[in-house]
């Protein structure tokens, strides 16, 4: 899909702040109401927009600790990628994964609430997962910058 300025425009409104109803986003675009509709469901329909989510405060949650941890694999086949993406991906705790390159094979970030949270996961959760060589946790300190919203051409 070829996207044109208010398409673009469309975007950055919604990734500010998705909860926008139609009116108000048609407003904000200088669009009336019913063109602006059309071109957010063919948005979605062509797949540029993929979901819309609420995004909740780790902290209010009690999930004050975030960590990064990175994991090698005794085998990088494609049978041991899938059965690791497959476990990984049962846990929320996982808030994210890449398969990497380099030192190791995968990256996760975990949302924790404490230092026994993070024990427990990686005792229980973590190291049962068939395959697994080597587990290295990086503590996220500060947060200096998070972000949803991808950059758009201009």
């Amino acid at each position: 899909m070829k996207l044109d300025s208010i398409d673009l425009k469309i975007l950055a409104e919604l990734q500010a702040d998705g909860a926008l109803s139609n009116i108000e986003l048609a407003r904000r675009i200088h669009l009336s109401p019913s063109p602006c509709l059309t071109r957010v469901r063919a948005l979605e329909a062509a797949g540029v927009i993929d979901r819309y989510v609420a995004i909740a405060n780790a902290s209010a949650l009690g999930l004050g600790l975030n960590v990064f941890i990175s994991i090698s694999l005794k085998s990088q086949g494609k049978q041991a990628l899938a059965h690791f993406e497959q476990c990984i991906s049962e846990h929320d705790e996982v808030m994210e994964c890449y398969l990497m390159t380099g030192d190791s094979d995968y990256l996760i970030r975990v949302a924790v609430a404490d230092i026994a949270a993070l024990e427990k996961f990686i005792l229980e959760q973590l190291t049962p997962i068939a395959g697994i060589e080597k587990i290295r946790s990086s503590f996220a300190l500060k947060q200096v910058r998070y972000k949803t919203a991808l950059p758009l051409p201009t």
